[in-house]
């Protein structure tokens, strides 16, 4: 597996997710597809934690141990973050759709343009 294999499939989730925030009426669907371009950014950020090693680990020779790669996790560490906010981000948006959803029976966003005032 190579780093650009891993930023293809980050791309893919990314542009997926991001078809489904432009495309998607219904609120539930769109915070799926935020989600999703979410998990395509962090797949890209340990893809290239794994695949390149931060200028610390480089040796004086130049040389980079398999062991050094592998104990460089700040892409692994930003990942859990990201996961941790997500996570509050969509329960909190869920208690905004049974919010709204209660107020106007309905969970379209073109419905959302209603709340004014």
């Amino acid at each position: 597996m190579t780093l650009e294999i891993v930023l293809v499939v980050a791309g893919a989730l990314f542009s997926i997710g991001l078809f489904g925030v432009l495309a998607r009426r219904n609120i539930i669907a769109v915070i799926m597809s935020l989600e999703l371009m979410f998990n395509g950014v962090l797949v890209a950020a340990i893809g290239f934690s794994r695949f390149t090693a931060p200028a610390a680990l480089v040796g004086v020779d130049g040389a980079i141990t398999e062991s050094a790669v592998r104990s460089a996790l700040t892409g692994h560490m930003f990942a859990v973050f990201v996961i941790s906010i997500a996570a509050a981000e969509t329960a909190l948006a869920l208690a905004l759709v049974f919010a709204f959803f209660r107020a106007k029976q309905s969970v379209e966003i073109t419905d959302a343009t209603d709340m004014k005032n």
